[in-house]
């Protein structure tokens, strides 16, 4: 009898584990907690007077050359960039993700009520009355980053834009704005990894850690520009605009700034600095680009990138070609955000009529088991300041129609299997070519 309980007990036991995996196989993946600071999406019922609406257009007709350079910019496709929509539809359509790619709350179909059973991921939705499909389209939009409880927050302070036509308010810390979407927490349980996605502050201070333990002739390898410190600052508010019901005023995001995004520097890389009126008939004045460029963008990768290519001495009858990969020029990873971003690296040895004789692959990725439970095996991306080689040997005993050697790198927004499994065209999320160059075996000047 007992026998036969035991085997009960462990066949039960078996089952439930067995179903444990299945379910853990089929259920929605989250890879990232809900932060209090995004759960919910931007109030904006306050609009700033004289504004009538919080279009980016309604922003251009004073801030022209911000508004011409926030349409180049992968702002304001947050919501129309096809690999997003589709990934998103293939993901179930989370709200949550509305609250980065869309974040007013106008932009949005359903207002968010709360949560059943307190799961973030689980929102109680209601018609939104104030929905608008064209402000929607805007995705990150100004009103995003400037406009909190109706008013406009920047750089400057109430000195500075004393004769602004709307309340103005100037926020602590220059990458404030940031904060919000781009620091992702991961305290989820069945999630291991070292960096969550979309957690580049994260990836900074790992970063910053790692290159205060690895120094040259004793300083830090790596060293970021400290941002430019708001202290003192208080908002503007005209008699229109009542202050709190304790008598205090909101500061930008209502609560401290988190940790470590002070000493990230965002605007540093992605918001240059520039010399030019705020907005026309206003005197020249540094202030900052509103591309955001990064990896979708050629030139800003390369600027992270210091690539070399060379021959080395011979060794035993082959030619060996080095190539030589620094991040040089970002504080956090290259490639950062999703782990769907990778770097390739093809070295090839080609004859005589450009066919290849031998042929190198490298990716420079994160290596991730997402089911049954999110593991990271490996992480190969470049950490700023620490070089990386790939080499190739040219053997011409064995290749002796062997005439240059070549190398390309890449950087791709999105695996090949990723692409046939959700169907997109190449030319959405394409890859990069940041580097190509052929070295002449037989070339003078080539050793």
């Amino acid at each position: 009898m007992r026998t036969k309980t035991k085997l009960l007990f462990i066949s039960l036991l078996g089952l439930a584990v067995v179903l444990f995996f299945a379910w853990r196989m089929v259920r929605p993946l989250h890879v990232f907690t809900v932060a209090r600071h995004f759960e919910y999406p931007l109030e904006s019922r306050e609009i700033p007077p004289p504004l009538t609406d919080l279009s980016a257009a309604a922003c251009g007709v004073c801030h022209r050359a911000i508004y011409r350079e926030w349409t180049t910019s992968m702002h304001s496709r947050a919501w129309t960039d096809p690999y997003f929509r589709i990934d998103r539809r293939l993901e179930g359509d989370e709200q949550i993700c509305l609250n980065c790619h869309t974040p007013l709350d106008r932009q949005q179909k359903f207002r968010v009520l709360g949560f059943h059973d307190a799961d973030k991921f689980d929102p109680i939705l209601a018609p939104n009355p104030d929905f608008s499909s064209k402000l929607r389209r805007q995705g990150v939009t100004c009103a995003a980053c400037h406009v909190r409880h109706g008013i406009i927050y920047g750089p400057f302070s109430q000195k500075a834009l004393h004769d602004a036509p709307h309340p103005t308010g100037q926020w602590k810390n220059d990458n404030e704005a940031c904060a919000r979407c781009h620091i992702a927490p991961d305290k989820s349980w069945g999630v291991f990894l070292n960096i969550p996605p979309c957690g580049t502050v994260t990836e900074i201070r790992l970063a910053q850690k790692e290159a205060a333990r690895s120094k040259i002739n004793g300083r830090p390898r790596l060293k970021i520009p400290p941002p430019i410190p708001r202290t003192g600052a208080r908002a503007w508010v005209p008699k229109t605009v009542s202050p709190s019901s304790d008598g205090s005023l909101k500061s930008y995001l209502a609560r401290p700034v988190p940790p470590g995004i002070a000493t990230a520097n965002c605007v540093e890389c992605h918001m240059p600095q520039v010399q030019r009126p705020l907005m026309t008939g206003y005197p020249s004045r540094t202030g900052r680009h509103h591309f955001w460029r990064g990896g979708h963008d050629p030139q800003m990768v390369r600027q992270a990138l210091s690539i070399r290519f060379r021959a080395e001495k011979p060794r035993h009858g082959s030619e060996p070609y080095t190539l030589t990969i620094t991040n040089t020029g970002a504080g956090h990873y290259v490639p950062t955000g999703v782990p769907d971003r990778f770097i390739s690296v093809d070295l090839r040895l080609l004859g005589s009529g450009g066919h290849t004789l031998k042929h190198e692959h490298y990716q420079l990725t994160r290596s991730i088991l997402w089911r049954p439970v999110v593991i990271q095996f490996q992480d190969t991306r470049l950490r700023p300041m620490i070089p990386q080689h790939f080499v190739i040997k040219a053997d011409l005993r064995a290749h002796p129609t062997a005439v240059a050697v070549e190398a390309v790198v890449r950087y791709h927004l999105l695996p090949l299997a990723h692409r046939r499994k959700d169907k997109l065209p190449m030319n959405v999320a394409p890859s990069l070519t940041v580097f190509r160059k052929r070295i002449m075996i037989h070339a003078p000047g080539s050793r």
